[in-house]
């Protein structure tokens, strides 16, 4: 019974409808380019044409690579395939869906902290450092707030708990955009809070990725939630029809409750983030409160992504979810907090350059936590730059796998990284999904994003950059006591393995694809 529900669940029809397109197209293609040599001839120059235009735009050269070499080998299929996936053109829906959103909100994203207020002239070279990043984050429409409270659990359990006691606290809206939710002992007691403050007069709406949750709730799910009150969007739905922009899916993690508390991270709700479902050893993650000013970003980052999806809200309509002054007045905290949010159908790879920066700034340490390791050129020579320069550079990732093949792509960037000087630990005890970087004391960044291609260039994500933060050192006590869990990889001399290498490498270079 089990094998015949998974052969007839949804995500394999879905996946089997887009195949038989696929199929289709190729034969369509071969048949006519074998009996009509000018389709054949158009065929090849619309490959060359599409080498031609992916060398010459601009983007990641990786990326450009993945897609030039099928091309060339295959020039009669490589240019249709690139016509249809590789260009804008699937995108600009829903780019100019979140640009309209973006705009009328765009009123509402304001900081209130100059950095360079806080800075004493002449400014230091390390705050000149800090400063850039948090200008870069302010020109891409994120401000840094002052007067925002942070707590971050590295016990996942221990902010869940927390977050059902402010989500019961909800006296106005609650706001959710998550990855994945899958019924069980973690979302069903949120979805009972949901349903009961529905029931009694507060608005809650739901964001959730119907890819991420697609084996867990039903197709029509978000209709089940919507007889309950619970406004609903469920995010690109999967559907039989190849197109691109499926491969855009909404990764953030974000609450927002009455405006003045949000939280994000890396959990989603699903058991085994607080140990209730145990299929990788001990599950690892992270969960981060915040309360104040800061949250205002939050807010605006969901309500962006609502808008664009369901347009229900005015611009003169969206002051009533930002902060409540009041409230904010009330916390008192030092140091700059910074959330964002990245897209993967703008130009900008936001999420990435932060963490560059980050590297690249890092002058004593910089420790990281990532589930995945799948990183471009850059990534991996900024990671040995700060290391052969003195920086103590240390990468956690997980000793059991939850996805194998990107569990050997991982692994295939450790030999460079370590004869380099980056420290590479494994979290013996299971799977680490954190996504966290702290450096200097001074430094930090938590939310959902993987150091790897799909969270940096194909998913929606979301973060939070701390700068002179109380709440840094929690992070930074997290990994301290992480470390001694772990085991350090060292560089083992393997014996020559011609398909296994050869395996290896066309992972490597088909990986900006996958």
């Amino acid at each position: 019974m089990k094998l015949l529900r998974q052969l007839f669940s949804r995500v394999v029809l879905v996946s089997l409808g887009i195949a038989i397109q696929i199929a289709w197209l190729f034969l369509i293609v071969f048949y006519l380019s074998a009996y009509y040599l000018p389709v054949a001839f158009a065929l090849n120059l619309l490959s060359l044409a599409a080498v031609v235009f992916i060398i010459n735009r601009p983007g990641n050269p990786q990326v450009k690579m993945a897609w030039i070499v099928p091309i060339l080998v295959f020039p009669l299929f490589g240019g249709i395939i690139f016509l249809i996936s590789g260009g804008k053109g699937p995108k600009r829906k829903l780019l100019r869906a979140l640009e309209t959103s973006g705009e009328m909100l765009s009123p509402y994203r304001q900081g209130n902290s100059d950095m360079t207020d806080s800075l004493e002239l002449p400014i230091p070279r390390e705050d000149m450092y800090l400063m850039g990043q948090c200008h870069y984050l302010e020109r891409n429409g994120f401000p840094a707030y002052r007067d925002t409270d942070a707590v971050y659990y590295a016990d996942c359990k221990a902010g869940w708990e927390r977050m059902l006691q402010d989500l019961e606290a909800a006296e106005r809206f609650i706001f959710m955009e998550y990855f994945i939710l899958n019924p069980g002992v973690m979302w069903d007691p949120v979805l009972d809070i949901l349903k009961r403050k529905a029931a009694s007069g507060v608005e809650v709406r739901l964001i959730y990725d119907d890819v991420g949750s697609i084996s867990y709730v039903p197709r029509k799910y978000w209709r089940e939630l919507e007889s309950c009150g619970i406004r609903c969007v469920a995010f690109n739905p999967y559907r039989p029809i190849y197109a691109v922009v499926m491969n855009h899916r909404d990764h953030r993690k974000i609450t927002v409750v009455d405006g003045n508390v949000g939280y994000t991270g890396g959990a989603n709700f699903a058991d085994e983030y607080i140990g209730e479902d145990v299929r990788f050893g001990e599950w690892r993650d992270n969960i981060l409160r915040l309360e104040g000013e800061g949250v205002r970003s939050m807010t605006t980052l969901f309500l962006e992504m609502w808008n664009a999806n369901r347009p229900t809200d005015t611009r003169e309509g969206a002051a009533a979810y930002m902060p409540n002054p009041e409230a904010s007045r009330r916390v008192m905290c030092p140091g700059l907090v910074q959330p964002y949010g990245d897209s993967p159908v703008d130009n900008e790879i936001l999420a990435e350059n932060v963490y560059l920066n980050v590297i690249n700034q890092a002058t004593d340490y910089v420790y990281i936590y990532s589930p995945y390791v799948v990183i471009d050129y850059e990534m991996s020579r900024a990671l040995s730059l700060a290391a052969r320069r003195g920086v103590d550079v240390r990468l956690v990732v997980p000793a059991v796998p939850d996805k194998k093949i990107v569990y050997e792509l991982t692994k295939s960037y450790f030999p460079e990284l370590i004869e380099n000087g980056v420290k590479v630990y494994k979290f013996t005890p299971g799977f680490i999904h954190s996504k966290a970087f702290v450096a200097d004391d001074r430094q930090a960044v938590v939310g959902s994003v993987n150091l790897d291609y799909r969270s940096l260039t194909l998913h929606f994500e979301n973060a939070c950059m701390f700068v002179d933060h109380p709440v840094i050192p929690s992070v930074k006590a997290d990994f301290e006591e992480t470390f001694p869990r772990c085991e350090l990889v060292t560089v083992r001399k393997r014996r020559f393995n011609v398909l296994y290498d050869l395996y290896l490498g066309l992972l490597r270079l088909f990986a900006p694809l996958l």
